[in-house]
């Protein structure tokens, strides 16, 4: 495993829904939901700014546009099988429009979900693959000139989260008697990988009141009192200090 200290770098990140389908946490804001204004989407282009301005994150891209791609919502329900959804999206089509992204953007490194997506929301294995499929035909000097100079994007990662890390978490949320997400194991997770697995972990500790307030600003979407920062305080940085990936492209020191 190669280990880095994160250093400040100028970051682009490209969203592909406003989460119009999400869960709303924050009682009060129930009429938000899809089910009811559909409004939630809006709110949490709000939610997003503020957790890129914890970040200093300036650049953000909506793949597309606003109203391009709709939440998809989960597998078997009736959202995700909804016209105009990410997870309906032309291929070709949602790549092409990250395409020209990249060529603008011409980054070093590209993070993405894995294969299942994290924990196998519909959106974010979409996003895998268009991220996937957009990375190699950016690096194409020939295919639709139009959409910039090609680029060779040198490395692609995966983010993950290790098994142990994620074993300590249950154990130290059971000790303090703060239940995590029902779970008993790390085995019950289907997002968990094999620590051997990890190619790469950067070390952000430095940054962790930011990311913190990052999520934080997400507040239809974590809880302030649920399982996310009730790990922070029982693990503390170094279960969000740390940021860990596998390589999907490219190499790194020490693989």
């Amino acid at each position: 495993m190669a280990k880095y200290v994160a250093e400040g770098a100028a970051v682009t990140l490209v969203t592909c829904t406003l989460g119009e389908e999400g869960e709303v946490l924050v009682p009060g804001l129930e009429h938000l939901a899809a089910d009811q204004e559909d409004r939630l989407g809006q709110h949490r282009q709000d939610e997003l700014a503020a957790a890129m301005a914890a970040l200093g994150v300036q650049d953000w891209r909506l793949l597309g546009g606003p109203g391009r791609y709709r939440d998809s919502g989960m597998m078997g329900t009736p959202a995700n099988v909804r016209p105009g959804t990410f997870w309906q999206a032309d291929l070709r089509e949602a790549a092409d429009l990250l395409v020209e992204v990249i060529r603008e953007v011409r980054p070093h490194t590209l993070v993405t979900y894995d294969d299942i997506g994290g924990y196998g929301h519909p959106d974010h294995i979409q996003t895998h693959r268009v991220a996937t499929y957009a990375t190699v035909l950016a690096a194409v000097r020939s295919y639709r000139p139009d959409l910039g100079d090609a680029w060779d994007v040198p490395t692609v990662l995966w983010n993950a989260m290790p098994r142990s890390w994620v074993a300590a978490g249950i154990e130290a949320m059971r000790a303090a008697g703060t239940d995590f997400f029902g779970v008993e194991s790390a085995d019950d997770l289907g997002y968990v990988v094999d620590d051997d697995a990890i190619d790469v972990a950067v070390d952000a500790t430095d940054h962790v009141e930011a990311k913190l307030a990052a999520m934080r600003a997400h507040a239809t979407q974590i809880a302030v009192d649920g399982p996310f920062f009730a790990l922070s305080n029982n693990l503390g940085q170094q279960v969000y200090g740390v940021e860990c990936y596998r390589l999907a492209k490219g190499s790194v020191a020490g693989r």
